[in-house]
């Protein structure tokens, strides 16, 4: 399915690469790919018009750090993105490298908050896997959800002083386990949840009350897996009913489709080619092929990748050739989609070299020539909504996407809710829930074309 466009990479060098996160990094309203480098640069990846060029400045390449995983989020309310850097010098507990999180002002320019010595006291200086952006309380500025590996998780928020503070302890959300992918959106609520898939022991899912704090349901929902060893993580409508079901991967362990059931729990229908265990990274959600559908990427390490494809006459997943994207010899560490020159096709970004230097791979689905459209809804300082819902109507079918602010391990994938159309020529209607639960419905939107909605009012 996949063609190799890696050539369209300026500068490809081998290297030990980890999380990638796409969000719009310059305000030009176009994402960027920024890829961890451990021990190496961070890299930012920007579409030139020919080809992605590395425009990383100095203080965001931050040379010779142990940079594991990144989220971006509005974290001020300036209308601008912040990108929290988690970095893991130590495999667990104390590390010595803190945590960046940088802000760009309005002449360009990035700055790490952390380094403030009003913050400094604020800083991670415990080993973590996963970072994901959370507007709990639906004002338009986000707190990033850190998932620690055998230490407390922490959630920091810019306080009305003007400080940095984890208020995780508060709401009763700093559990120390073997955290490692994240996922934040609307899963089990109508405002943003946190699913955390652990190492060692049971996955988290804490609900959101509907006022910013949070009760912890994994196993009522059946949704802890407590046996198996927790990677990646995706959240998409597997079987068409309109309700969101959760994509799992467990290394060396069985992967799992749980579905959501009448009662609210979840039921693991895997297929038997989707459920082999594999050294799994993470698990992309993404329609690359514009055909209506989306599709399930398994990004594995030092085995082929997977991919499946929902056959809505079958009603189950079946295996697809992923062509280039085998990369049976790859070792890959993480996977993030971003339509990164604005053609209405996706692009997947593959990170690799934890056990060996990697050049990065990009990938483009062949024979994507479907209609599609994009929503990005917007938050009311003029940010992308990171966990809003948004489910379009269009011939027959509704599909439902959501703009996550965690998108599995060590990822995050672009803002944009992305919609293959097929051979579907018009759209009746797009309804958005923001994270506050203020919603609105856009009527026949037209085709491929990106539409931004600003917040209600």
């Amino acid at each position: 399915m996949f063609t190799d466009i890696s050539n369209c990479i300026a500068k490809n060098p081998l290297g030990h690469y980890y999380g990638i996160a796409a969000f719009d990094a310059d305000g030009d309203g176009s994402s960027e790919f920024f890829v961890c480098g451990f021990g190496g640069p961070n890299r930012l990846l920007k579409w030139d018009g020919q080809v992605l060029r590395d425009v990383a400045p100095k203080s965001v390449a931050d040379d010779g750090a142990r940079a594991v995983a990144a989220a971006a989020g509005d974290f001020d309310g300036d209308g601008r993105e912040e990108l929290y850097v988690l970095n893991s010098d130590a495999f667990s507990g104390p590390k010595e490298q803190a945590d960046r999180l940088f802000a760009r002002a309005a002449d360009g320019t990035w700055e790490d908050l952390f380094a403030k010595p009003v913050h400094r006291p604020a800083r991670n200086l415990m080993a973590g896997r996963s970072v994901a952006a959370i507007d709990r309380r639906g004002t338009g500025r986000y707190g990033f959800f850190v998932a620690n590996f055998g230490r407390p998780f922490r959630l920091y928020e810019l306080a009305a002083d003007g400080a940095i503070r984890d208020v995780a302890p508060a709401l009763g959300i700093h559990t120390s386990a073997g955290g490692r992918g994240l996922w934040v959106g609307p899963l089990v609520s109508d405002r943003p949840d946190i699913f955390c898939v652990n190492e060692g022991g049971a996955n988290f899912l804490y609900r959101n009350a509907g006022n910013g704090t949070f009760v912890e349901i994994a196993s009522a929902v059946n949704l802890a897996d407590a046996k198996e060893q927790g990677r990646g993580v995706a959240v998409l409508d597997a079987n068409g009913d309109g309700k969101l079901d959760v994509a799992t991967g467990n290394w060396e362990g069985p992967h799992r489709l749980m579905l959501r059931q009448p009662n609210g729990s979840f039921k693991d229908r895997a297929s038997p080619a989707m459920a082999l265990p594999s050294p799994v990274r993470n698990v992309v959600a993404a329609d690359f092929d514009n055909d209506g559908y989306e599709e399930l990427f398994f990004n594995n390490m030092g085995e082929a990748n997977r991919l499946f494809k929902y056959d809505e006459g079958e009603g189950n997943w079946r295996m697809l050739d992923a062509g280039a994207a085998l990369e049976i010899e790859g070792f890959g560490t993480a996977a993030a989609v971003a339509d990164i020159d604005n053609d209405g096709r996706l692009e997947l970004l593959i990170a690799h070299g934890e056990q060996t230097p990697q050049p990065l791979s990009l990938f483009r689905a062949a024979g994507a020539t479907g209609n599609w459209i994009r929503i990005q809804p917007l938050t009311r300082h003029g940010a992308p909504a990171r966990g809003a819902l948004v489910r379009l109507t269009a011939g027959w079918r509704v599909q439902t996407r959501v703009l996550d602010g965690g998108s599995g391990y060590l990822c995050q994938m672009e803002p944009v809710a992305h919609f293959g159309l097929g051979r579907v020529a018009a759209v009746e209607s797009v309804r958005i829930t923001w994270p506050d639960g203020a919603n609105s419905t856009v009527e026949s939107p037209p085709c491929r074309h990106t539409l931004r909605v600003p917040y209600p009012g």
